[in-house]
């Protein structure tokens, strides 16, 4: 007789893929949360730590907002208003390109570079503390491998159904489409 399905029971996958690409995602936000959590106290967001972080980086020179995207670690839909974000808090400045006023420069200000300075240990302590249950050859396995997803061809858009449209019967598929040019879990 079949054991009736509850909650407490492991849920099925149509591919060990399917089951590899899930557990990375619950991997992936688990880590985020924690990291959102240590940064809380601050104020800041993973996202915005991240660009003060590459800013400093940049300095004294700074970087026009289509350079900071590209460094981001994920993707960030709407940069210019989370720059201003931090503009407004006086975490950066910006600037007209005095040669081409369509560019505008952002620059961290030494009170960004303070609060960076204040975050670095909490910042560097938090992957050993988060990863401590790992090896240092589970965590070279580890890297290689998550190297690997990064290296492979693009993956092609997953077209979104219709609105209003009304989902499949339970094929074993994700039930969600996965834009490649942002990341799932934001």
């Amino acid at each position: 007789m079949a054991q009736p399905q509850g909650p407490e029971q492991a849920p099925s996958f149509s591919s060990p893929q399917e089951e590899a690409l899930l557990t990375l995602m619950r991997a992936a936000d688990r880590l985020h949360r924690a990291m959102q959590l240590r940064l809380k106290p601050t104020g800041l967001t993973v996202t915005q730590y991240n660009v003060l972080r590459i800013l400093r980086g940049a300095r004294p020179a700074g970087l026009t907002c289509s350079a900071i995207g590209n460094r981001m670690v994920t993707a960030e839909p709407d940069i210019t208003r989370l720059l201003s974000r931090l503009k407004t808090h006086k975490l950066l400045r910006q600037e007209r390109d005095k040669h081409d006023r369509r560019v505008v420069w952002t620059h961290i200000t030494e009170k960004g570079v303070d609060l960076l300075a204040a975050l670095d240990g909490l910042v560097q302590r938090a992957p050993k503390e988060l990863l401590q249950d790992f090896s240092g050859a589970e965590l070279k396995e580890l890297t290689r491998l998550l190297k690997k997803t990064q290296s492979g061809p693009e993956q092609p858009a997953i077209e979104r159904p219709a609105r209003g449209a009304v989902p499949t019967p339970a094929t074993g598929k994700l039930p969600f489409a996965v834009s490649p040019r942002r990341h799932p879990l934001e």
